[in-house]
């Protein structure tokens, strides 16, 4: 239809791109059409979001009802002008110059008399809607945008110079979260990331208009922007006045956020807190608590330190996180599971919620944006592991008709792996971490000549080296285990599954430990080689799922690349196969 369209109105010479990937991410814009200015006689490029709707039920701000689709969308203007913002914003060539990316929505199967409530739609440079009634509106916006005299040359050469436009790195999570705090938005949430704060910015509204409670529930795999949300949401709400938390069951991530994003401003840390922290909370007492990983919500908050009087009351952990807020939300993976006793899972979630009388949200985030955007590695780490039916695939063979970026590969040692590491660091730039599997004895630092230094527990062969620090146990030359992620100092050290949980860096070294090993055509978790005394203590069953959803969570953490290396001669040759 668009093609037509475009050969009618005398356009046929321009450039189009279908089904173009944005940057570092997993979303694509249908069609990117490339010509040259009228005016200006500059390239010219304008991102189209086509849709066949043909009718539409309900429009509440940028969120809108299909009829038999199930679930909310988002506003095809508002879409089309994130993904031309998000453009902009991860390509320097068009931040000098915004002006040569507009966007428009266009649904061709659509009256305007259908879909009146989407043409209330403010429109800007980067979003504008056209129906089947308004083609001869669109073809004429289209012609001040790209030349119909324009010669096909320079058609095709906007679209290789498109093509070709180098684009920033992610922006790493950490590096903007005082920004997005304190000063102004850094993150551009595309589709179902900006339909999952929408929801909660309308359940907040309700919520102080009326008695109603929302609960926001957000499910997405690694890299999938949750952590995002939770700081979009963090930024925002905080910036507006209202009582906000941000809350997680991890020390490393908390501790972190408290340091990053509270720099220099005590008020912000205070923002940062942990699930077992609402023990004695009011009802309600919060407009809003994001709980970010929410996987790791526990059965309940007690512990060694909690008061008999509390510990009396024999709460569940989710039943405290509901009643602290009007609008409790979640940020959940339930494939990070990696302790026995961590039960944030989506069903028990819901049925608390439901069972507390608020009414549920339920967003599912696709794709991938750490891993250089890459649905396929994605796809290739669950095939790998055991977590999708289809067979474990060889990345070169997964891979072979993409153009993914997204570098995977195996060292024959863990020397290699290091040098791996070092190598992409130095020459692509970026940040580098090896972590493992819990497979060794993690020691307090050791004592030498009057000084504390961490213990070369990590033993392979001759190469050794010691895990992060221990919280609580600080060691000279060393992060503190929260920090291990985000410190330069982290590399030389080994992280583990608690202090990489949460985190990100640009390449990834991953040791398969002995615990994991590859046997035939399966794995098989073998409990005698962990060292990890909470998941020794496991069920058999429980026991696997966790180690299996421990080797995920390290495999995803690199945004750039990822090389592995298996302690286990059979694993290793595996390996070796699968990554080549």
């Amino acid at each position: 239809m668009l093609l037509n369209d475009l050969v009618d109105a005398g356009l046929a010479q321009i450039e189009v791109l279908i089904e173009y990937g944005l940057p570092h991410s997993p979303k694509r814009v249908d069609a990117v059409l490339c010509g040259v200015h009228p005016g200006t006689g500059a390239p010219s490029y304008v991102l189209v979001e086509l849709k066949q709707w043909s009718t539409i039920e309900k429009v509440a701000e940028e969120l809108v009802e299909i009829r038999g689709y199930g679930k909310k969308t988002l506003h095809p203007v508002e879409q089309v002008r994130r993904y031309c913002e998000y453009l902009v914003d991860s390509t320097p060539a068009l931040a000098d110059r915004p002006e040569v990316v507009r966007g428009i929505a266009y649904l061709h199967n659509a009256r305007s008399r259908a879909v009146a409530a989407l043409e209330q739609y403010q429109p800007t440079p980067f979003g504008r809607l056209f129906t089947l009634d308004s083609r001869g509106q669109m073809v004429d916006h289209l012609k001040a945008l790209l030349d119909p005299a324009g010669s096909r040359e320079h058609a095709l050469q906007a679209a290789d110079d498109f093509l070709h436009f180098e684009h920033a790195p992610t922006k790493p999570l950490l590096d903007l979260a005082a920004k997005e705090i304190q000063e102004r938005e850094q993150f551009v949430l595309l589709d179902e990331q900006w339909i999952a704060y929408k929801l909660v910015m309308q359940a907040v509204d309700r919520s102080r208009s009326g008695n109603t409670r929302t609960v926001v529930i957000v499910s997405g795999g690694p890299g999938s922007g949750k952590s995002v949300i939770a700081l979009s949401l963090l930024g925002a709400l905080a910036r507006q006045g209202r009582r906000v938390h941000h809350a997680t069951g991890s020390s490393a991530f908390t501790n972190t956020m408290r340091k990053v994003a509270g720099r220099r401003n005590p008020r912000v840390k205070a923002l940062f807190k942990y699930f077992n922290n609402y023990m004695g909370s009011a009802p309600r007492e919060l407009d809003v608590l994001v709980c970010d990983e929410a996987h790791r919500i526990r059965e309940t908050s007690a512990n060694r330190f909690t008061s008999a009087e509390l510990r009396a009351k024999g709460r569940k952990q989710i039943d405290e996180l509901l009643d602290a807020a009007s609008v409790p939300v979640f940020l959940l993976d339930e494939k990070q599971t990696v302790r026995p006793g961590e039960m944030g899972s989506l069903a028990d979630i819901t049925a608390a919620a439901e069972g507390a009388g608020c009414l549920v949200d339920v967003v599912s985030l696709d794709g991938q944006f750490r891993c250089g955007g890459s649905d396929l590695f994605d796809m290739w780490v669950e095939r790998l592991l055991g977590l999708d039916s289809l067979q474990p695939i060889s990345w070169q063979e997964l891979t072979a008709d993409s153009d993914d970026l997204f570098r995977v590969a195996s060292a024959v040692s863990p020397q290699a792996l290091e040098a791996w590491l070092t190598n992409q660091s130095e020459s692509g730039g970026g940040t580098a971490r090896i972590a493992a599997g819990y497979c060794w004895p993690w020691s307090d630092p050791e004592t030498v000549d009057g000084g504390k230094r961490l213990v070369d527990d990590v033993r392979i062969g001759d190469w050794r080296r010691p895990w992060n620090a221990k919280p609580d146990k600080r060691v000279p030359d060393a992060p503190e285990s929260y920090y291990w992620a985000s410190d330069e100092r982290g590399f030389g050290q080994v992280g583990c599954i608690y202090t990489a949980q949460g985190f990100e860096y640009d390449w990834a070294g991953v040791i398969f430990g002995p615990d994991f090993v590859r046997r035939g055509d399966r794995w098989v978790a073998l409990r005698r080689e962990s060292e990890d005394p909470a998941v020794r203590k496991a069920s058999d069953e429980e026991f696997e799922a966790l180690v299996r959803n421990t080797y995920k969570v390290l495999l995803t953490r690199g945004m750039r690349g990822v090389c592995v290396y298996s302690t286990d001669s059979e694993t290793q040759a595996f390996l070796e196969k699968i990554t080549a």
